[in-house]
C-alpha cells in the first residue's frame, strides 16, 4: 500500500489525487511508525522495525517484495542523488500559466515535505532514546545520517540549493507573470481553477519552507551530536567526514552578504539563528584556538553578552566595523537581540538559548543600545532600518521598565 500510494503521489494526474495520496501516506506513517521508543526496565529504548517500508533507497537499487521475495522495481524510491535532484527541481522557477507544470511543482513540494517528515519520524525517537547517554551508533544508523553521508550526495551543493529555496522569490515572480496574462477566450471555470492552483502553490510553498527549516535544524543537531561523539572518541573511520551545515551556511553568508537579511528573516528558529550569528561574529572577533580531531572549539563558548562587549566603546566598535561593515554589524545584533526576546517570551523549559545569551535581559538591552550608539560614532552617516529602530525602541522600553521594578 505504501509503495502504490507513493507512486501515485509522484505521478498524479490532478491536484486532488496528489493531495489525497500525500495525506494517506502521512496517516499511514502515524499508524505504523518505523522507529519509536518503548519503556524497557525503567528507561526508554529505541525500536526500529527494519522490515518496514521507507521511501529511501540505500544500496544497489533493487529491493525484495514482501510477498514471494521477488525483486521489484525501485525507480520511484529516493536515493541520495535523487533527493538532491528534487531540491534542484523545487529551486527552478515554475511557469504558473501551465496546469501540468503547476501540478508538478506542487507534487515536488509535497514529496519533499513527506520525505522530511519521514526523516523526522526516524530522527526524533533516536534523540529521545539517547538523552541519558550518547550512543553515536544510533544516530549513525538514522535515515538522515545515511542520506547525507552518501557519496552520491554533494553536501555543499545540496545545502546551497536549500538556501536558494529560502531566499528565492520565484512564486512572487510566477504570480506577477500570471497576472500580466490577458485571459482571452478562457472560460470562467478554467480561470477559477488557475487561480485556485496558484493559491495552492503558495500554500504548499509555505509548508515547504517550514519543512526546509525543519531539515536544517535536524542536520544541525546531527552535526552537533557528531562533534560531541568525535570529541569523546566514539567515532571511527566508518564515519565519513563532511563539512557541517553550519560551516557551509556561514561561508555562503560571509561571501554573499546580500543573503544575510533575507536568510535571517526566513530562518526563524531562534536557538539556531542565534548560533549562526554568534559563529558569524566569531570569524571576526578574536582568534580561535587550533582545533584537532579530538579537541573542542573554543568559539562555541561565545555568547551574546561577549559579542555586545566588542561594541562597548567606540574604539572597540571601530575595530569590528573595519572587518565587517557597520550595516552588517547592526543587522546581526538586531536579529540576535530579537532571538533573545523570543526566548524570554516563549518561557521555554530549554536553557539552550538563555545560556547563549549570558546575561540578564536588562543588561543585554542596555548593551544593545550602547552598541548602536558606538557604531554610529564610528559611522555617523549610517542608516537605521525600521526593523532596527523597532528593536531599539523595545530595548529602551524594557530598560526603563526593568529599572523601575528595581526601585
Amino acid at each position: 500500500m505504501y509503495d502504490g500510494v507513493f507512486q501515485i503521489l509522484q505521478n498524479s494526474s490532478s491536484l486532488e489525487l496528489a493531495v489525497a495520496s500525500f495525506h494517506l501516506l502521512t496517516e499511514l506513517g502515524k499508524q505504523y511508525p518505523r522507529t519509536y521508543v518503548a519503556d524497557s526496565g525503567g528507561h526508554q529504548s529505541l525500536v526500529v522495525v527494519k522490515e518496514s517500508w521507507v521511501p529511501f533507497l540505500f544500496g544497489n537499487g533493487a529491493v525484495s517484495s514482501e510477498i514471494g521475495g521477488n525483486v521489484r522495481s525501485s525507480d520511484h524510491l529516493f536515493d541520495p542523488s535523487r533527493f538532491s535532484l528534487l531540491i534542484e527541481a523545487i529551486v527552478e522557477p515554475t511557469n504558473g500559466t501551465d496546469d501540468n507544470n503547476g501540478i508538478k511543482a506542487i507534487e515536488n513540494m509535497m514529496l519533499f515535505q513527506y520525505l522530511v517528515n519521514t526523516l523526522e519520524a526516524d530522527f526524533v525517537p533516536r534523540q529521545i532514546a539517547t538523552k541519558e547517554s550518547l550512543d553515536w551508533v544510533i544516530f549513525r544508523e538514522s535515515l538522515l545520517s545515511m542520506l547525507l553521508g552518501s557519496r552520491k550526495l554533494v553536501f555543499k551543493s545540496f545545502v546551497k540549493n536549500c538556501m536558494c529555496i529560502l531566499l528565492n522569490q520565484y512564486y512572487h515572480e510566477a504570480k506577477d507573470d500570471y497576472e500580466d496574462i490577458i485571459p482571452s477566450e478562457r472560460e470562467t471555470e478554467s480561470t477559477s481553477y488557475h487561480n485556485f492552483s496558484l493559491n495552492y502553490l503558495s500554500f504548499e510553498l509555505k509548508k515547504t519552507l517550514i519543512s526546509l527549516r525543519k531539515l536544517f535544524v535536524m542536520v544541525m543537531k546531527l552535526d552537533l551530536t557528531r562533534k560531541e561523539a568525535d570529541t569523546l572518541g566514539l567515532t571511527s573511520r566508518a564515519d565519513r567526514f563532511r563539512n557541517s551545515i553550519m560551516d557551509i551556511i556561514l561561508d555562503e553568508l560571509t561571501y554573499n552578504s546580500s543573503y544575510l537579511s533575507p536568510f535571517l528573516l526566513a530562518f526563524v528558529e531562534r536557538k539556531w539563528k542565534l548560533e549562526i550569528i554568534l559563529q558569524y561574529f566569531s570569524k571576526y572577533c578574536g582568534k580561535g584556538a587550533v582545533r584537532t580531531r579530538r579537541s573542542d572549539n573554543s568559539q562555541e563558548d561565545l555568547k551574546l553578552e561577549n559579542v555586545l562587549n566588542f561594541f562597548v566603546t567606540a574604539t572597540s566598535a571601530k575595530a569590528i566595523v573595519r572587518k565587517m561593515s557597520a550595516e552588517i554589524a547592526q543587522l546581526l545584533l538586531t536579529h540576535a537581540y530579537q532571538a533573545c526576546l523570543s526566548a524570554e517570551d516563549a518561557n521555554s523549559n530549554s536553557a539552550d538559548t538563555p545560556e547563549k545569551v549570558g546575561a540578564t535581559l536588562q543588561e543585554i538591552s542596555s548593551n544593545f543600545i550602547a552598541a548602536f550608539q558606538n557604531i554610529r560614532k564610528v559611522s555617523p552617516d549610517i542608516q537605521i532600518s525600521p526593523f532596527e529602530k523597532e528593536a531599539l525602541f523595545t530595548a529602551a522600553t524594557l530598560v526603563r521598565k526593568l529599572k523601575s521594578k528595581e526601585r
